[in-house]
């Protein structure tokens, strides 16, 4: 079953594309990371699935329901949480939970006093009187307490220091779990936040899915090799696939390139034989080193057409 489906959903201001055909699936009970640069289309995705903004065309189902006609009842299955989250900063924290609580009937009073305790967040202080990276913590209480089976964060991580930022991933990771899956969905361009967060990685520039895939796939199909050995660099340029990308070649006895189709298997011995008594070191990329490759790759293609 999946939390969110899209079909070809597209979205345009006038005549700036924002969103373009994005066709996508998230399992449901999975960690999904959006990533992509500022302007990619990735917030204008979180609010055509909440039905905040209407589809120029295509379609969205969120939780089973379509995107453009959830009923407060879905909501009260489907957390948000954005940089850029208005709370009524008149009130203390005590206070928000006490407003909070009754709406929600999946409200969980002692999820709600341990992530109090792990945020370090202080009861009685006005949210006004709080830093920017408290507030956010307590936007993240007041929704994550009343458990729901959709969380949506939207650059969460954005203006926030290194210590607030791991205490906010980790109010994640120790969620206790209860009979229903639990679907996050992350978007961010701080990839390094979500390493360790998501199961599941999509990419998105200038309006396009590139992927969406498993993370642990992601990053076993993805290597940097470098070759070392006479003639390397006029051998890579004979031999490149498709799947070799950011080729380089710093001097005639060295190649360098990310392939982005890496079998463990296979690929070893088949560049031992293009590359007799070179000696090919494999290193794995992290999912930001990845991005950057495809975006690059993404834009040095758009820059030639």
């Amino acid at each position: 079953m999946n939390a969110i489906e899209c079909e070809e959903l597209t979205r345009r201001f006038g005549r700036t594309i924002a969103l373009d055909r994005l066709t996508l699936a998230v399992p449901a009970g999975s960690i999904f990371a959006l990533l992509g640069p500022n302007g990619a289309g990735k917030s204008t995705t979180l609010k055509l699935l909440l039905g905040l903004l209407r589809p120029t065309s295509g379609r969205s189902r969120v939780l089973g329901h379509d995107s453009t006609a959830l009923r407060p009842a879905d909501f009260e299955r489907i957390g948000y949480v954005t940089e850029e989250q208005i709370l009524p900063d008149w009130m203390t924290t005590a206070q928000l939970l006490a407003f909070c609580r009754p709406l929600y009937p999946q409200w969980d009073n002692a999820l709600a006093t341990r992530l109090q305790q792990l945020f370090a967040l202080p009861a009685d202080r006005p949210l006004k009187k709080l830093s920017r990276g408290m507030r956010m913590k307590a936007a993240l209480l007041s929704t994550l307490a009343y458990r729901p089976e959709l969380l949506v964060l939207d650059e969460p991580f954005s203006g926030l220091d290194p210590l607030t930022r791991d205490e906010f991933v980790q109010g994640l990771l120790e969620l206790p779990g209860d009979d229903r899956p639990r679907t996050v969905i992350v978007c961010t361009h701080d990839i390094d936040d979500v390493e360790r967060l998501a199961d599941r990685v999509g990419f998105l520039t200038e309006s396009h899915l590139l992927l969406n895939e498993p993370a642990d796939d992601l990053r076993a199909r993805f290597r940097r090799v470098e070759i070392l050995g006479d003639g390397a660099a006029e051998r890579a340029a004979t031999h490149a696939t498709p799947d070799w990308l950011a080729l380089e070649k710093p001097a005639a006895h060295t190649a360098r390139f990310v392939h982005r189709a890496f079998d463990a298997s296979r690929a070893p011995a088949e560049l031992a034989a293009q590359f007799p008594g070179a000696r090919i070191d494999f290193r794995p990329l992290t999912l930001r080193e990845i991005f950057l490759v495809l975006a690059r790759q993404t834009r040095t293609a758009q820059e030639a057409a």
